[in-house]
């Protein structure tokens, strides 16, 4: 029962850490090789962990072999343009100008219908609003509405809104952030006056943020 627990946290950690090093990717955008190479590791890891009468390194060993030729294939598409349409393919259009592209649509397989439940999964619920839809490499839907149907954006009415910048968490969980202090030039003293304002100290704080216009956001822990 040891031996299985301690088998079991060893590939836990280990493919943690394989999947960690393949980058932060969400799972519909992955493409095709990665998403192979991440069933094959998510079967090798459960057979040492299920089965202790297999050698824990017959699982080890496989895995690490994966994530080298997911490295390596990673630095062959950053490097080579033609062995990455080959590896990775390439987006394909299908909707081209308002029209829909139905020989696109045979060759990846996609109905109508599911033409436009991924239309309405990108918020566009009527076909005659699309002018491009594209089926990007990783199976993720790109969809560019006619210049008519676009939502209204500050730039169409000749507006430049005020710089936002970038928000800065404070305090997480009653843990005071000092590297994000240290990043926007105030200290604990300052923090502490503005949060003595809601009338509590960070300490106390559930949540605090520092947004780009200096407005700070500040939440009691129950």
């Amino acid at each position: 029962m040891l031996a299985t627990l301690i088998r079991t946290i060893i590939i836990y950690i280990l493919v943690l850490l394989t999947m960690r090093l393949m980058g932060k990717r969400e799972i519909g955008q992955l493409q095709p090789f990665e998403l192979a190479i991440a069933i094959m590791i998510a079967d090798l890891a459960s057979v040492p962990m299920s089965d202790t009468g297999i050698p824990i390194f017959n699982g080890i060993i496989p895995i690490i072999g994966l994530l080298i030729m997911q490295m390596l294939i990673s630095f062959i598409n950053m490097r080579s343009l033609v062995l990455r349409s080959i590896i990775s393919g390439k987006p394909t259009i299908l909707i081209y100008r308002g029209k829909i592209d139905e020989k696109s649509l045979k060759k990846e397989k996609i109905t109508l219908n599911e033409l436009q439940e991924r239309l309405r999964q990108n918020g566009t619920f009527s076909l005659g609003d699309v002018e491009y839809a594209i089926l990007e490499t990783s199976g993720q839907l790109t969809v560019i509405q006619k210049p008519e149907k676009r939502t209204v954006i500050p730039e169409d009415l000749q507006i430049t809104p005020e710089y936002e910048g970038l928000p800065y968490d404070l305090v997480l969980d009653g843990k005071v952030m000092s590297d994000n202090l240290q990043v926007i030039g105030k200290d604990y003293n300052w923090l502490k006056k503005q949060v003595e304002k809601f009338k509590i100290k960070p300490e106390e704080a559930l949540i605090v943020t520092y947004d780009g216009k200096g407005q700070i956001f500040c939440q009691k822990k129950e």
